[in-house]
């Protein structure tokens, strides 16, 4: 049985495109700032879940954008869009691609060159955000929400050791496994015709870097763009928890490379897709016809989808290495002439700014149970341990997990890799354990929510 949720379904998309010349230097060893040209259009999608008309929604925005520097302005976007649509914090959840190949979205970067067109472009993503939720509810109609895995083998492991170095640097590391879990969501209505489709799967959109200057949603791009071609209805891509997955051909300047990544992993959702059940039906065993072997025949039968949904907001009260003050990281910073170092001083300030000075800090994580599956969200730039270990403890039901979610804050790597050199270690605000304390509080919320006292 394919899991399934059944209820009021509406989407909605917009074109985010900035304008060019807008600031754009994502790559501390870039040596540009302003990006020069679009590669292919910014968009941001929205699917809106009730169970009935009348009924509180669950409001998902998927959006090609790289990643907030400021928690202030991610904050400014995300409350104003609460308060025009009555929602509680639980109901919303805003997010990113992860494309490194993407405008800023920093208000702190408007002395920047190019960094005057910031303010107006954060204010359009606020209005074309208003205009997709305001449409989702007008192309609102009963539908189903249908799961399937597949997988792709475009996303490696980039956790490379250097031992001549005594550090880990981050590229292709052909000796580690990397998780190749696609999840494909198909969205169809009461004539079975696919009206969205959603995309979770984990990989750093890093294929275009310093030596590009062109405005890009990097892989995602060609993928969306194939994915609706085919189906005919918008596509909504949401990154999982790629903190050391990456395609291995990357750091490029060369827009088609992105091009045939976004292919590669466009034909697999499709071929996922073509693997799915007509919604509402699965396969039951039916007889065994005795021939030169005793054959057991498989065939469809109907099945009521589940109609659940739930959604809860959670404070997980994360430990933090000891950290510079504010006031020492922004000193830095101002002396810094160096341009790479710069950046990640501008960087750690936006983290502290983000954590507080305290011994933990209080991450949101978004736990959305829709029907058969659940829809799991944080800020961080989590490793994939935390989807894989999700899927085990809550299977049989489909699992996404989503990094870059309302926020975003540093990596959380598994507590194993701690006394490594390692960029997902050192870059992190998080001390060693963080990341497994967030999936064992996730998963002990997920159980709790199957009590039907929480549907909202």
């Amino acid at each position: 049985m394919h899991p399934s949720f059944q209820g009021v379904i509406g989407v909605a998309q917009q074109d985010i495109t900035p304008p060019p010349g807008i600031y754009s230097r994502n790559w501390g060893a870039s040596a540009y700032d302003m990006a020069e040209g679009i590669h292919q259009p910014l968009t941001l999608t929205c699917i809106r879940f009730q169970q009935e008309d009348g009924k509180k929604p669950l409001i998902l925005i998927g959006a090609d954008l790289g990643w907030w520097k400021n928690s202030e302005d991610e904050w400014a976007l995300r409350r104003q869009l609460l308060e025009a649509f009555n929602l509680e914090p639980s109901q919303l959840m805003f997010c990113l691609s992860h494309t490194h190949a993407g405008p800023g979205i920093c208000s702190d970067d408007a002395a920047n060159p190019g960094g005057h067109l910031i303010k107006g472009y954060l204010d359009h993503i606020l209005e074309r955000s208003i205009r997709a939720i305001s449409e989702s509810l007008t192309s609102a109609k009963k539908a189903t929400l249908t799961w399937h895995y597949g997988k792709c083998d475009l996303a490696t492991n980039r956790d490379l050791p250097q031992p001549e170095k005594n550090r880990v640097v981050v590229g292709f590391n052909p000796d580690k496994a990397a998780d190749d879990t696609l999840l494909v969501g198909r969205i169809t209505d009461e004539e079975d015709n696919i009206f969205a489709t959603i995309v979770n799967y984990a990989c750093h959109p890093t294929t275009l870097a310093w030596e590009n200057r062109l405005i890009s949603p990097d892989y995602i791009g060609s993928m969306r763009e194939l994915v609706q071609q085919q189906t005919n209805a918008p596509c909504l891509f949401l990154q999982g928890a790629s903190g050391e997955l990456a395609p291995a051909e990357q750091y490029s300047g060369q827009t088609g490379l992105a091009e045939t990544h976004g292919r590669r992993l466009g034909h697999a959702v499709l071929s996922t897709l073509e693997a799915m059940l007509p919604p509402g039906r699965q396969l039951s065993f039916r007889n065994v016809v005795e021939s030169g072997a005793p054959l057991a025949i498989w065939a469809r039968s109907a099945f009521p989808p589940n109609t659940t949904l739930r959604a809860q907001r959670l404070d997980v009260h994360l430990p933090l290495k000891s950290l510079p003050t504010l006031s020492e990281i922004e000193a830095q910073w101002a002396q810094c002439n160096d341009r790479v170092m710069k950046e990640r001083f501008g960087r750690q300030r936006g983290i502290i700014k983000a954590v507080g000075d305290g011994e933990t800090s209080a991450i949101g994580c978004w736990i959305w149970q829709l029907g058969d599956s659940f829809l799991i969200g944080q800020p961080n730039e989590a490793y994939s341990q935390f989807q894989l270990d999700l899927r085990r403890h809550l299977a049989p039901y489909a699992v996404g997990v989503i990094n870059v979610a309302n926020g975003h804050i540093g990596y959380l790597a598994p507590e194993v890799l701690y006394d490594e050199n390692i960029y997902g270690v050192w870059q992190s605000p998080f001390a060693q354990g963080a990341l497994e304390l967030l999936i064992n509080e996730t998963k002990r919320v997920a159980q709790e929510m199957m009590n039907p006292a929480n549907v909202i």
